[in-house]
């Protein structure tokens, strides 16, 4: 009986511990950057399993990967279920990738049970969710959703000045059999599955989250521009030291913006000083701000205020405030969460509602389907760090949840 039905919990983590291989680092940790050597062998690894299982995989202009089981009607939008497989440099095992297999997890249990689907059930990898080689991060969902261009996104480079329409081209020449879809196409529902990044769940004794949205983001990259000039003579009346700039207005930045409330978070993630050299008037430093809050309102204020007090506390220097991401918060479908807190209960796991504090790139999919986020708790609620860790036990509850709610879908059992 298929409300019986659940995953195969050993080939789940035997495959994301098959995948963490790619791009291992010697702590145990993942560095598998957005179109890079690393991410391309976790996409062979993911199309043998694929065709292995008698899925479909294909792609998009964007460097999004698509596995399908498809539908009785291969003409009507999907419904759609991943996460990404790119990684911070020195990231973790379960960032990104859990919400990929275990997705994947899902359609092989269907196939395996011979469901035929009303649409195509369709696990995705979006590419580039991290942002750490290529910024901003998401690049993959802003373009299926139409948040940012394709021809935007392809200019984009990275620290070494590899083009993102260099990299995609490469990863497309990789897989020159590998079918195309159109970019952005038409969905039924949306659900991601991944570790919560945060503390609450394990504090709460909690195994499944039910994410009700996430908080807004904001990110900057700012440039002080000041003058270079000779440590030992240039009289410091006479200096326009970009760095002495920074320290005014990153103290003014942390009171201001990072004191504002408790549910503010304000990072200066980058830092780069130019020419650097131990005898030498800084001329130029760029750095990478990251602010989020949950209520929009508030979010554009302190966005406001941030360019404002880099102009005022510049000089004599002058500061240059270019905005990155602009992502506002969202809630998910009402109808989604309540599935995610149903399924959860039928299997026996404890649940409770959470606000996702991490961007997810199930923030753009809101606007275009019902949509919704499961979450498993992560040890000391640490991610984006090479011992970040999801217990086992956990790692099946949500794929488990993960199928429960998108069985519907597969046996039309949905409006």
């Amino acid at each position: 009986m298929l409300d019986t039905l659940q995953i195969d919990a050993d080939r789940l983590w035997a495959r994301l511990m098959a995948l963490a291989r790619c791009g291992a680092t010697p702590g145990g940790g993942v560095n598998r950057q957005a179109l890079g050597a690393e991410e391309i062998a976790s996409w062979r690894v993911m199309i043998d399993w694929a065709l292995s299982a008698g899925l479909e995989p294909s792609t998009d202009a964007a460097g999004n990967l698509f596995v399908a089981l498809p539908g009785i009607d291969r003409t009507a939008p999907p419904v759609l279920a991943g996460s990404h497989l790119d990684s911070q440099p020195g990231g973790g095992r379960f960032d990104g990738v859990y919400g990929v297999v275990a997705a994947f997890e899902v359609l092989v249990t269907m196939a395996e049970r011979g469901v035929r689907p009303p649409v195509d059930m369709v696990c995705v990898a979006w590419m580039n969710e991290e942002g750490s080689r290529f910024a901003p991060g998401m690049m993959g969902s802003e373009a299926f959703a139409g948040v940012r261009s394709l021809e935007a996104v392809r200019a984009v480079r990275d620290a070494e000045g590899v083009s993102v329409a260099e990299s995609l081209d490469a990863l497309h020449a990789a897989f020159p059999a590998l079918r195309h879809r159109r970019l952005g196409f038409a969905l039924k529902a949306y659900v991601e599955a991944h570790i919560e990044q945060g503390p609450v769940l394990e504090a709460q004794d909690r195994v499944i989250g039910v994410v009700t949205g996430i908080q807004g983001k904001k990110t900057f990259d700012i440039v002080i521009e000041g003058e270079r000039g000779h440590a030992g003579t240039l009289a410091m009346a006479d200096r326009r030291d970009a760095l002495e700039a920074f320290s005014r207005i990153a103290a003014a930045l942390y009171a201001q913006l990072g004191g504002h409330d408790e549910a503010v978070k304000f990072t200066i993630g980058r830092l780069q000083v130019e020419p650097n050299a131990p005898s030498v008037v800084p001329e130029r430093v760029t750095l990478r701000i990251d602010l989020r809050h949950p209520d929009n309102a508030v979010l554009e204020q302190l966005g406001q205020r941030l360019s404002a007090l880099c102009e005022a506390l510049a000089p004599p220097c002058k500061a240059r405030v270019t905005p990155l991401v602009d992502a506002p918060s969202n809630g998910f479908d009402p109808g989604l969460q309540q599935a995610i807190a149903e399924a959860a209960e039928c299997i026996g796991q404890t649940h409770m509602p959470i606000l996702s504090a991490a961007g997810h790139d199930a923030r753009h999919m809101a606007p275009l389907c019902p949509s919704a986020m499961i979450f498993i708790p992560c040890r000391d609620g640490v991610s984006h760090a090479e011992h970040e860790w999801a217990e086992p036990a956990h790692v099946a509850a949500g794929a488990n949840v993960l199928l429960r709610v998108l069985l519907p879908y597969a046996i039309g059992a949905t409006p």
